[in-house]
């Protein structure tokens, strides 16, 4: 993860709200924003502003859409290169997550 990358991943987590909202992301697996917003007493538009910053910055992706629900997970190797780059590693090593996702259309 080059240093442009790792700020605005880092930019994007700054923000409590955003955090806790990847937290919530990684322990549920998936979440809808309408599931986000019940979790957090946000407003929806407040939510959706929130969810899109993370978007940007490769920390979320649509996993799938129901309707005009839109669920989200995280991206492992967004997660895991913030892990390496954090501790000073430029490339990760060793064994990554699988990259099979199916990406929502």
């Amino acid at each position: 993860m080059d240093d442009k990358k790792l700020i605005r991943v880092l930019k994007a987590l700054s923000d409590p709200n955003r955090f806790r909202m990847v937290q919530e992301v990684a322990a549920a697996g998936e979440l809808s924003c309408g599931q986000i917003v019940e979790r957090f007493h946000l407003s929806q538009p407040t939510v959706s502003h929130h969810l899109r910053v993370l978007k940007e910055a490769g920390l979320i992706e649509v996993a799938r859409r129901r309707g005009t629900w839109t669920f989200y997970r995280l991206v492992p190797e967004a997660i895991e290169q913030l892990a390496f780059a954090i501790g000073g590693s430029p490339v990760p090593e060793g064994e990554l997550v699988a990259l099979d996702r199916a990406v929502a259309s």
